[in-house]
């Protein structure tokens, strides 16, 4: 499991034994905005996708994105490369979304038919993409969505989604191919 270290970069890590990513945020911890930018449109989409599956509303997705990327940017300098950089920021993306359920406890809950045709999907601008994603939230459950995005989108190995969700490495794989045959399934006539 990732941890932020107490102590920052001394000097800078050996950018040959790095992936982009951890050279990344290496250069966002000196504060280099242009290696920002560059992080922030490398994992903008799986980020986005990972949140609406688990919050199931828009506005709050980008909130979380918005808050995922203030988060990396204030602790990118913590961040110790592990070859693992996407895990530390869906642990980052995931405990914002959990800080935001605690938050909206008090509030009235909003039946799940509601908040999936509250969702704008016509923001997506590739068609097969937008039918996939609006099949996505109508047949599977939330962790059969995490799963899916973790791995499909973002590129995440099983092992790495088991070790995020906290759930055991048999049940990742056996809901993602659940998952991906229910999704063939039910878009054989739509696309």
């Amino acid at each position: 499991m990732l941890v932020f270290s107490a102590l920052a970069y001394e000097s800078p890590p050996d950018t040959k034994t790095l992936s982009i990513d951890e050279v990344l945020f290496y250069q966002i911890g000196k504060g280099d905005k242009m290696a920002f930018l560059k992080l922030y449109e490398q994992t903008r989409t799986a980020i986005y996708a990972y949140a609406l599956s688990l919050l199931h509303n828009q506005s709050d997705a980008e909130d979380a994105m918005q808050d995922t990327y203030i988060k990396i940017r204030a602790a990118a300098h913590l961040y110790q490369p592990r070859g693992k950089p996407m895990a530390w920021i869906f642990t980052i993306a995931r405990n914002i979304c959990l800080m935001k359920f605690r938050q909206q406890k008090h509030l009235s809950p909003v039946p799940l038919e509601n908040v999936k045709e509250g969702i704008d999907f016509h923001s997506i601008e590739d068609r097969e993409d937008r039918i996939v994603l609006e099949t996505t939230f109508q047949v599977l459950s939330q962790q059969e969505r995490q799963i899916i995005v973790l791995h499909a989108v973002s590129g995440l190995k099983h092992r790495e989604i088991s070790e995020l969700l906290q759930i055991p490495l048999s049940s990742v794989l056996s809901k993602y191919n659940r998952s991906i045959k229910k999704l063939r399934h039910q878009l054989e006539g739509k696309l």
